[in-house]
This record gives structure tokens, sequence and C-alpha cells, in this order.
């Protein structure tokens, strides 16, 4: 339980301070843990970040697995609207994923995190509109959406779910 804990306090650490930036001791105030409990679970800040990432990841599947729209098309746009929402309120700075990449891109075990969520989401996103054939398509919409929303803000959904309509009509009629 305490594991699961910090790594959910971590994550919510690192949205704030961001990746470069928090020090270990920050780290450890925002735990409310010792310095010696938080090594102790992650032994280092890299590791830290990668408990951080994974935590966001579970969050952020249930989270957009949640739209009760059946599946298809109109399960894609619920799912981009839950997007929104996830941007809105959990990531106005953009993909928590990707800043920890830029952060530390030589870090094998933060690849590794981050290519696993892309993945997952990924292959999501296909499942989800009944369609794994366009899961990579629907995916980089997704990646866009994720990048240019602090910048774009809702008007990148609207983009998108235009998008997302003509792919699945273009699709049914090939």
């Amino acid at each position: 339980m305490l594991k699961a804990q910090i790594a959910q306090r971590l994550e919510a650490a690192f949205s704030q301070y961001g990746f470069a930036e928090a020090s270990v001791s920050q780290l450890k105030t925002a735990c409310d843990v010792s310095l010696r409990t938080l090594y102790k679970h992650y032994p280092s800040k890299e590791l830290m970040i990668v408990a951080a990432l994974n935590h966001r990841h579970q969050r952020y599947l249930t989270f957009l697995s949640a739209p009760s729209v059946n599946k298809g098309e109109a399960r894609i746009l619920a799912i981009f609207e839950r997007l929104n929402d996830w941007m809105s309120e959990f990531a106005p700075h953009g993909c928590m994923s990707l800043s920890a990449l830029a952060a530390f891109p030589e870090n094998e075990e933060i690849k590794t995190a981050v290519a696993k969520h892309k993945d997952d989401v990924r292959i999501l996103l296909g499942e989800q509109a009944m369609r794994p054939d366009l899961a990579t398509a629907l995916f980089i919409l997704h990646e866009g959406v994720s990048s240019v929303w602090p910048i774009m803000g809702y008007s990148s959904i609207e983009s998108a779910n235009g998008v997302i309509k003509q792919i699945m009509e273009q699709s049914k009629n090939a």
C-alpha cells in the first residue's frame, strides 16, 4: 500500500515540479515519507519517475476506458472527449510521458515505460474503434492532440473528431 501511495504522490509531484527541476528533497516532502523510505521503494530518481509514469499510465487507461458508449466510431469520439477532459484537468502543460522522455532521453527504464504506455494507448484505440487496422492512425491523432492541446485547447479535439469521422467513413467504403 505504501509503495502505491508513494507512486501516486510522485506522479503529482512530477506533474507540479517537472522532471528535471524536481529535487529528491522536494519529492520526499511531497510523498510525506522519510528519505530512507523513499529510497527503499525507489532507489533512484529515475526509478521514481518510472513509478510515477506507471501509476499515471494505469490511471490514464482507466480514464480513457470510462465512456459508456458502445464500441466503434461513437466510442472513439467519446474517448477523444475524455482526452480533452484529461488534458484540462490533469495535463494542461502536455503529455507527462513525453516530458519525462525529454528530461531523461538516455534513460532506458524511462524509455521503456513511455514506449509501453504509448503502445498500450495505440492498442486501446484500435480495440475501442473495433478497427485494429486504424490503431496507428488514431494513435497519431491522439498524440497530435496531446501535443497541441496546451496551445489550441478544445479546437484540437474538434479537428481530430473531424478526421476520425473521415477515416472511419473512408475505411468503411474501401
